[in-house]
């Protein structure tokens, strides 16, 4: 088992007790990335989905992965009303051949101007998307 933590991660390592993503084998479990960034959390919902894929991207890339390797999302949405925004987005990342994926409506995520995260699970040279 391998822990992925990119460079400026460590603060979250530990001030939320996890990891950014585990590795085991050629399988990537990636924890929930948010629309955070150090200047703070973007008003704009797509902004923030934009965010979090951003750093989706990131991670997988440290693990040795890309965005066509991933096998399945979860995402999690305070407004489920949203979803299309996040469609549009996920395009700009995902353009093709789609994961399997679950949309989840919550009432709340860990900081409150969050609109949405996501989860992934990544095989590395699956490349399910060219």
């Amino acid at each position: 088992m391998q822990l992925i933590n990119p460079p400026g991660s460590e603060p979250l390592y530990e001030a939320f007790q996890l990891s950014q993503a585990v590795r085991i084998g050629d399988t990537i479990h990636v924890s929930g990335q948010v629309g955070y960034a150090p200047g703070g959390i973007p008003e704009g919902k797509e902004d923030q989905i934009r965010l979090a894929f951003g750093h989706l991207k990131t991670v997988l890339a440290c693990a040795g992965a890309s965005m066509a390797d991933i096998i399945s999302m979860t995402s999690y949405h305070i407004d489920p009303a949203d979803f299309e925004g996040f469609k549009t987005v996920q395009r700009e990342f995902i353009p093709l051949n789609y994961p399997a994926h679950t949309a989840v409506g919550v009432s709340a995520l860990l900081m409150p101007a969050l609109k949405c995260e996501i989860a992934a699970i990544a095989v590395i040279g699956s490349r399910c998307r060219s």
